[in-house]
């Protein structure tokens, strides 16, 4: 078997149980749960370009996710007109320039080493500076969420188009990987990942706690839609428009990036990842290459962070969780095939599928099993069977990644080294 054979008998398999899915649970459900697959595969791109490509390790999806979502929320969500009545703008717009001031403070000093300062000198200042900021921070943003909470509740939103809040979202998140990236990605990959990680549970901490902000745990609801939503055409109708949408996204993503992975820039990410050494001493930068894919690939995260809590029409801080939200995806990449545009679609498809299924499926066996041991040996069930069927999705994904681990350790779609060798 070939390749492209593979490709198609693999691709044939997950179009087979959609349609299973589609006889089963009807066109509601598999329009939605083909949305959430094309969501979770502009993730899933993301990722792969990152690690795929350059080999950084980014276990901070969750985080990416999280930042694209809260400024689509931001962007999209109708005007909150008693904020824009009461004293909150103003006290927003004073706390604004205390970041401001701050910022070019520490930005200054950040340029200490060009009159002569010491390295050493230089980060002790730095530090000392940010804890206090940090404080300063704090207490100025403290008068403020009581006085936006006590007269309008939280800040609403800017009214925009939902795409104009899909890009600002990918924007947004590319530019706070940047400020990551600048800082850890020297770093050794372990290193890396235990920031990334700390970074994804700092933002969500932030954004469950500043409910001036996002409304906390009260959550915001219901966000509009790029399409017409299922109050207007009806649930397959509007499912079916937003399946378009995402459809075009992945498809230009995926055009894009293969344009991108088989040209000179391509290329050049390929050797950083195989080798830094060599690619360093052939002149490239590779600190500043890998920064480069990193924002990108944390800006497509963002975005498809920002298509997922679009459709799910609530912004929840609480509900951004390291295993659905960071795991999950890197499972995808992995079983797919890391560094493979395609394989990271398949593998998007293919361990949503085993994630979204397994529980109805797990139930199903569990009902058939109760009730034949009822019938025949008069067995008692548990009575907490629901919930024992929801938790072995995290045994099927796990034995999932380490079957592919043992048997296709490259993915089952993973990058053609022959073509490779003959570019």
């Amino acid at each position: 078997m070939n390749r492209y054979q593979r490709e198609i008998i693999l691709f044939s398999i997950a179009l087979v149980a959609i349609l299973v899915i589609l006889i089963g649970f009807g066109e509601a459900y598999t329009t939605r749960l083909m949305v959430e697959i094309a969501c979770h595969a502009v993730l899933a791109l993301g990722l792969t370009i990152q690690w795929g490509y350059a080999g950084v390790f980014n276990a901070g999806v969750m985080g990416f996710m999280a930042v694209g979502a809260f400024v689509t929320m931001l962007f999209s969500f109708s005007i909150n007109d008693e904020f824009w009545s009461s004293e909150g703008p103003g006290a927003l717009a004073g706390l604004g320039v205390q970041i401001l001031l701050l910022t070019i403070f520490i930005a200054a000093l950040t340029q200490l080493h060009r009159f002569g300062i010491s390295q050493r000198i230089k980060t002790a200042c730095l530090l000392t500076a940010l804890i206090i900021a940090f404080f300063v921070f704090n207490n100025a943003v403290e008068p403020v969420a009581r006085v936006i909470e006590s007269q309008a509740g939280f800040i609403g939103g800017f009214g925009l188009p939902v795409i104009v809040g899909w890009i600002a979202g990918g924007i947004t998140a590319a530019i706070v990987a940047y400020g990551i990236g600048k800082a850890c990605l020297g770093l050794r990959s372990d290193y890396l990942a235990i920031a990334t990680l700390g970074f994804a549970e700092i933002i969500k901490a932030i954004l469950k706690n500043a409910d001036w902000l996002t409304r906390g745990t009260l959550t915001v609801s219901p966000l509009p839609w790029p399409v017409p939503t299922p109050n207007d055409i009806g649930f397959v109708l509007a499912r079916s428009a937003y399946l378009s949408l995402m459809a075009v996204i992945v498809v230009a993503m995926f055009l894009l990036l293969q344009r991108a992975y088989h040209a000179p820039w391509g290329r050049m990410m390929r050797a950083i990842r195989d080798n830094e050494v060599a690619a360093a001493a052939m002149g490239k930068d590779v600190n500043f290459r890998r920064l480069e894919i990193f924002v990108l690939g944390s800006g497509l995260i963002g975005i498809g962070g920002a298509a997922l809590t679009t459709f799910g029409r609530i912004f929840d801080p609480a509900g951004f969780h390291p295993l659905k939200n960071t795991f999950v995806i890197w499972v995808m990449v992995l079983v797919g095939g890391a560094g493979s545009n395609l394989g990271a679609i398949f593998g998007a498809t293919a361990i949503y599928i085993i994630w979204t299924m397994s529980e109805p499926l797990t139930l199903f066996v569990f009902d058939v099993v109760a009730n034949y041991g009822t019938e025949w040996f008069n067995w008692e069930p548990p009575a907490d069977l629901a919930a024992r069927a929801l938790q072995t999705r995290v045994f099927l994904i796990g034995l999932t990644i380490t079957i592919a681990l043992r048997y296709v350790p490259h993915g089952l779609i993973p990058e053609d080294a022959r073509r490779l060798r003959s570019v």
